[in-house]
């Protein structure tokens, strides 16, 4: 009897998400660094995973398995607006 595998899109989507999962959780511990060494450490690893995370995405997105939708601009002048009256 054959097994089915899953397909790629499938496999791609599994590794976006652990990569979301991953990046998360080496956020939290170079949060919670009091090491500076550690800290810079956990910090390359965290960019590495972005990184990772990032290729990921845009291959899934290349393919058509992961599509976004550009933002209005009025969201995005309301999103900026709402900014910078927070950091005054």
């Amino acid at each position: 009897m054959m097994t089915q595998g899953f397909a790629d899109k499938d496999m791609m989507t599994d590794i976006l998400s652990s990569q979301k999962n991953i990046t998360s959780i080496y956020n939290t511990y170079a949060n919670e660094c009091a090491c500076p060494s550690l800290k810079a450490d956990m910090m390359n690893i965290l960019n590495e995973e972005h990184q990772i995370q990032h290729d990921v995405f845009c291959e899934m997105q290349k393919r058509g398995w992961y599509q976004t939708e550009p933002a209005e601009m009025t969201k995005v002048n309301e999103a900026k607006q709402q900014y910078m009256s927070m950091s005054k």
